[in-house]
């Protein structure tokens, strides 16, 4: 097999947010395939210090800061039309170590980690292209618009992801999405017959490290005589932020009606100033990063999803479900897991009153709730662990899914 060049956004070390979870399961399930050239960007120390990992796995990489001010990004999109996330994602450093790689080693196929990544293949790579865009982007942009949140902007945006996500899926031999519905949303966009099979290929999770055997709840939790609850994620980003307030402000004080002794654990890095607002609210606790989350859902009476807006398959949702922790959720952070409500989660619309019933019943019946939590982790372990959820990568980097494919069309 030749070579495979990876080009990620973000640096795939440590695997400590969703999309790092995903683009470094997805690197090192290449690296067990064939020698991998890896392109990334990096935004922080953690990320520069990571490079050494990369190191470890790969033939050769490039690892670039993203310094460019959004502002700056903004200007750049305004004047070239392209989307601001596209923009925000240029470097003229990594596009010629692109090019020089593909020059000087034997790169059979390049696989491209998120839509602002796309603009890196040059247009004369006859090899194989894999896009593993993920969600659809240009559908969050116009959510954030119909919410009234800078309706032009995000209006703007939008269309042009809509446009580039296209251009991806013909550019590319298989496009990657998180989910069927993520796939059949790119599908109903696509305005020609088009070169590219839509695949979906969930996320899955570490099921070994996701266990709770041997965690310890953290002394709050383990002596609190009330129910708790724990949201978790990377909270300075928007849906994440608008679901923490959504709780802070409307489904907490609810909870707290009924049952006095509530607490809500906010549990991520970067919350964002409004969240930490919250930090004196009756109930609430604003954790910000810890350095393992596994035992603040240990201690959980369950972990709340409470998203409004949301992309493709949520890591945070598979790691509470895989920590046994009976799961209340919004139907948009359901998505891509074909759990059944009542048996292994808990569903309930983004309506205070009805997600304070779906608690009510989990706080009220904590023996049928922690068997919720024991189902939970059985499916996960059977339907998401990540050697299962990437089996169809092999076949499509040696190209044998898309020659049978051809041949089976012919």
């Amino acid at each position: 097999m030749n070579d495979i060049l990876f080009l990620a956004h973000r640096v795939p070390f440590p695997p400590n947010r969703g999309d790092k979870i995903r683009s470094f399961n997805l690197l090192m399930k290449l690296a067990s395939l064939g020698r991998v050239h890896v392109g990334c960007l990096s935004e922080n120390e953690e990320d520069r210090a990571a490079a050494a990992h990369i190191e470890d796995v790969s033939a050769t990489h490039c690892v670039v800061d993203r310094t460019k001010p959004l502002v700056l990004a903004g200007a750049q999109a305004v004047l070239s039309g392209k989307p601001v996330s596209v923009a925000a994602f240029h470097s003229p450093k990594l596009a010629q170590w692109v090019r020089n790689t593909i020059e000087n080693e034997p790169i059979a196929t390049i696989v491209v980690f998120s839509g602002q990544m796309g603009q890196y293949i040059p247009e004369d790579f006859t090899g194989r292209v894999i896009t593993d865009l993920c969600d659809v982007d240009s559908a969050k942009f116009e959510g954030y618009a119909k919410s009234g949140e800078r309706v032009w902007l995000n209006a703007r945006e939008a269309r042009l992801l809509a446009a580039e996500e296209e251009r991806l899926a013909r550019r590319s031999d298989a496009t990657l999405l998180i989910s069927e519905a993520e796939a059949s949303v790119l599908r109903s966009r696509m305005k020609a017959p088009r070169r590219s099979r839509l695949i979906a290929m969930g996320n899955g999770i570490d099921a070994e490290m996701f266990d709770p055997a041997g965690v310890a709840p953290p002394p709050e939790l383990h002596s609190a005589t009330g129910p708790h609850f724990v949201f978790t994620g990377q909270m300075n980003y928007r849906p994440n932020e608008a679901a923490a307030l959504w709780v802070l402000e409307h489904f907490l004080p609810l909870a707290r009606e009924r049952f006095p002794k509530t607490r809500f654990h906010v549990v991520g890095r970067e919350p964002t100033p409004a969240v930490k607002r919250h930090s004196d609210t009756p109930g609430a606790r604003i954790w910000g990063e810890v350095p393992d989350v596994r035992p603040f859902l240990a201690g959980a009476t369950c972990a709340l999803a409470p998203l409004l807006i949301a992309r493709g398959v949520q890591n945070k949702v598979l790691e509470a479900m895989a920590m046994a922790r009976p799961v209340l959720l919004t139907p948009a952070a359901a998505t891509g897991i074909d759990a059944t409500d009542g048996e292994h989660w808990m569903v309930a619309p983004d309506d205070p009153q009805a997600m304070l019933d779906r608690f009510t019943q989990l706080v009220a019946q904590r023996g049928e709730a922690e068997r919720m939590g024991q189902r939970a982790r059985e499916f996960v372990l059977a339907r998401h662990g990540w050697n299962a959820r990437l089996a169809p990568l092999e076949a499509l980097i040696t190209g044998e899914a898309l020659t049978a494919e051809a041949r089976n069309a012919a």
